[in-house]
């Protein structure tokens, strides 16, 4: 540690002695320093923040709105593209001496380098423009850059909103021109369906066409045939119905043969509940009258006495009914077998003719779709465009506009003139202890003991006569006036500096 005192104290002494070269020195660096320092143009910086609702009831109700997010996301990241940042050079002070396109290129590349789009939040937007022209003052460059932001914002707007009606204009023209188109188109593969479908009605639709009709009949075939089996199953019980279901009603009062073997039987019924038994005359009488009257019966023919049995004729009507459904399924199955054999032997006889009609079919199909889909999205786009004519789903909004700044964002000046004082004061001491170090002479004995590597037996002191001790004391004061001068320079150049900040407009 003694050491490093030693070798401090011995290059304080050093310097010391060489104190006017060191003053010198930093007078120079010091006054060169304060004019490159004055020589800055002084930067001004204007802010604003904006901010972007991108949720819109309407639009969402009808569910045409865009993402907003992505949007904001491309206006920030185009928004110092070369070509806005063109348009605002030209519409301010920027762009008055500007006249090659080589300027033009290093203006846009300087005024990149000073403006910066940041998001604080998802929708909260500042924009901070930063400028600094040698050839404008302090009050012309802070209005400069309010300008800048100015119009960065009014770009931002018109990205935003008439930029997006004018992409709507330009969607809806396109879709125009190619629903124009695919109409053309689709007409013509009309009349080419159209023709062929008269020239092979069997054939209408294509194969695939004919193949789910076929399908379609054949499941029909199947149906009709359970139907008949059914309607037949229903008409042979009906039959069997009418077999066991007399014509005619006999009674007592019906008259024949018949009707009085009825009224001769409920005699006999009558005397036997009277209580008469078989071995009485009379009941052995009427039994007699009774097997007389059978035998006549017997002998008469059916049906010719008696009322008509209304049961038997309801089972007829329905007979009637049954027979005429079977007889128009079996027809309706006729027809469809035959419509089937009819499609079969068309696909099986002409499979060049099958193979155009599905050709034919299909693109007729693939073109409507096409352009029932653009008829959709054209739909939606007007829609879109009436809805952002009307009202714009990007509220836009100035929270903070930009203003004037009244003090200057950079150099900071105050600090670059205390920097160039120390600098100047550790120059002029370097400068001093370079000096010294050239010269072969030692500032103390130990010193010269550790280089020589001798013992030093003793030093003389220098002794002074009052009038060198009266120069010296003359020359210290001289060196401290020129030091403090050089402080006071510095001091007045921070209070002008102060002053000057102060009275920017």
């Amino acid at each position: 540690m003694q050491d490093v005192l030693d070798e401090l104290r011995s290059a304080l002494h050093t310097v010391w002695n060489r104190r006017w070269i060191a003053l010198a020195v930093a007078w120079v660096v010091c006054i060169l320093g304060w004019l490159a320092v004055a020589f800055i143009p002084n930067s001004y910086e204007s802010r604003a923040r904006i901010y972007v609702e991108l949720e819109d009831v309407l639009s969402e109700q009808l569910d045409i709105s865009g993402d907003g997010k992505q949007a904001i996301t491309k206006v920030r990241q185009t928004l110092v593209s070369a070509v806005n940042l063109e348009r605002v050079i030209r519409s301010t002070k920027l762009g008055d001496k500007i006249a090659t396109d080589a300027e033009m290129q290093g203006a846009v590349q300087d005024l990149t380098k000073n403006i910066v789009v940041k998001s604080e939040e998802d929708n909260l937007f500042e924009i901070t423009a930063t400028v600094g022209k040698s050839s404008l003052s302090d009050a012309e460059n802070a209005a400069l850059a309010k300008d800048v932001v100015q119009r960065l914002i009014d770009i931002f707007r018109e990205s935003n909103i008439a930029g997006n009606r004018g992409d709507v204009a330009e969607t809806l023209a396109f879709l125009d021109q190619q629903l124009e188109e695919r109409k053309r188109e689709l007409e013509a593969a009309e009349q080419r369906r159209l023709a062929f479908e008269a020239e092979h009605p069997d054939l209408i639709g294509g194969t695939g066409t004919v193949s789910g009709r076929l399908q379609t009949m054949r499941t029909e075939m199947r149906g009709i045939d359970a139907d008949i089996a059914a309607a037949q199953s229903a008409l042979a019980a009906i039959n069997g119905q009418i077999s066991s279901t007399p014509r005619s009603i006999v009674t007592a009062e019906s008259g024949g043969a018949r009707g009085a073997l009825m009224q001769a039987q409920a005699q006999l019924a009558a005397m036997r509940a009277r209580g008469l038994t078989d071995s009485h005359p009379d009941i052995q009488a009427q039994k007699r009258q009774v097997e007389a009257l059978r035998e006549q019966a017997a002998g008469e023919p059916a049906g010719s006495s008696g009322s008509p049995n209304p049961a038997y004729t309801s089972l007829m009507s329905i007979r009637a009914e049954r027979q005429a459904n079977v007889q128009a399924l079996e027809a309706r199955k006729a027809a469809l077998q035959s419509d089937i054999s009819a499609l079969i032997a068309a696909q099986a006889d002409e499979p060049a003719v099958a193979a155009e009609a599905n050709r034919i079919s299909r693109d007729y199909e693939v073109l409507k779709d096409k352009y029932d889909e653009l008829l959709k999205n054209r739909e939606e786009m007007r829609l879109r465009g009436q809805v952002e004519t009307e009202r714009s789903a990007f509220q836009f909004e100035v929270i903070d506009p930009p203003t004037a700044p009244r003090h200057p964002a950079a150099p900071n000046r105050p600090l670059l003139l205390l920097g160039v004082l120390i600098v100047g004061i550790a120059v002029g001491g370097g400068v001093a202890f370079v000096m010294g170090q050239l010269k072969s002479s030692f500032t103390t004995a130990d010193k010269l003991e550790h280089v020589l590597d001798l013992p030093v037996i003793g030093t003389i002191s220098r002794s002074m006569t009052d009038a060198a001790r009266a120069r010296e004391t003359l020359r210290r004061k001289q060196f401290l006036a020129g030091a403090g001068g050089l402080a006071a320079v510095c001091f007045l150049l921070l209070a002008v500096e102060m002053v000057q900040v102060g009275s920017v407009a």
